[in-house]
């Protein structure tokens, strides 16, 4: 069983930045470590439907991410810590929302997310204007 944890919400202010943090653990379909999943950020506002934000290829390091958010998120990983990141700058008050981090036992990324398997408890972020 995988257990996902995210930190790093929070409220801030239309223009700045956050990161948030994906601290994966438990056991994988290789028993060993996560080298053979990919990585999906999403996030959920309320009365909308979950929309995928960013992924990685946990082993090649490829990214994928939304069109509302190119060029302003970033995603990465760092293989030491089992942990994957999302690095958000110049944030919009639309960028409010619940993220979520998610993992799936495949390399290759995919947008929906009834395709990833593993969910984090998800963490706020609020962006006011």
């Amino acid at each position: 069983q995988v257990q996902l944890v995210e930190s790093g919400g929070g409220l801030v202010q239309a223009g700045g930045s956050l990161r948030l943090s994906c601290a994966a653990s438990g056991r994988t379909t290789s028993g060993r470590t996560f080298s053979g999943y990919a990585m999906g950020w999403f996030r959920q506002a309320p009365g909308k439907e979950r929309e995928f934000v960013a992924a990685i290829s946990w082993s090649s390091g490829s990214t994928s991410q939304a069109d509302p958010v190119k060029g302003r998120f970033a995603i990465s990983r760092d293989n030491a810590k089992n942990t994957v990141y999302l690095q958000m700058n110049s944030l919009k008050p639309e960028d409010t929302a619940v993220y979520y981090c998610a993992a799936r036992p495949s390399p290759i990324t995919r947008v929906a997310p009834g395709l990833y398997d593993y969910w984090g408890q998800g963490t706020q972020v609020t962006v006011s204007s």
